[in-house]
């Protein structure tokens, strides 16, 4: 299987390549939800790293963005040993304090896509932990990222 091979919700998405560990299923024998927000994490930072907005910005900057909410959509389930691709798309910025990522995650085996999420995020003053406008530098990285797409 390729990147080709999958039908991505949005253009050019940002991927992490998973596989399911016997320590991520629970009593039902699929993945945790607990698991499936680690991985929306993970992802999220691997992501924003990318582009060049390090944790080591942030710091510099006193500013960081805080998720505010995840929704999570289960469309199917992730097994022991199955091999998952996530992908994260930016698709909300208001050019001061929110934005919005999504995600897409599919299981190689039949491309099928098993869950769909959302997370918001605000900017927060990492002193006060008290919303704050989004500094230049951070602006700058998150502008260039952007990708248009619904987010309800």
């Amino acid at each position: 299987m390729t990147m080709s091979d999958i039908e991505w919700d949005l253009p050019t998405p940002y991927t992490l390549s998973l596989t399911v560990h016997e320590t991520d299923v629970d009593r039902l024998g699929h993945a945790n939800n607990v698991v499936y927000v680690r991985w929306l994490e993970d992802i999220s930072w691997a992501h924003i790293e990318s582009l060049g907005m390090t944790w080591e910005l942030q710091l510099r900057e006193g500013r960081a963005m805080a998720i505010t909410r995840t929704e999570i959509d289960y469309l199917g389930s992730a097994l022991a040993g199955d091999n998952l691709i996530l992908g994260t798309w930016l698709v909300d910025y208001d050019g001061r304090i929110r934005s919005a990522r999504r995600f897409q995650l599919v299981r190689c085996s039949d491309q099928r896509t098993i869950a769909r999420a959302i997370s918001r995020h605000a900017c927060i003053d990492l002193k006060t932990q008290r919303p704050a406008r989004i500094p230049q530098s951070i602006k700058t990285i998150m502008e260039g990222a952007l990708v248009r797409g619904d987010i309800d």
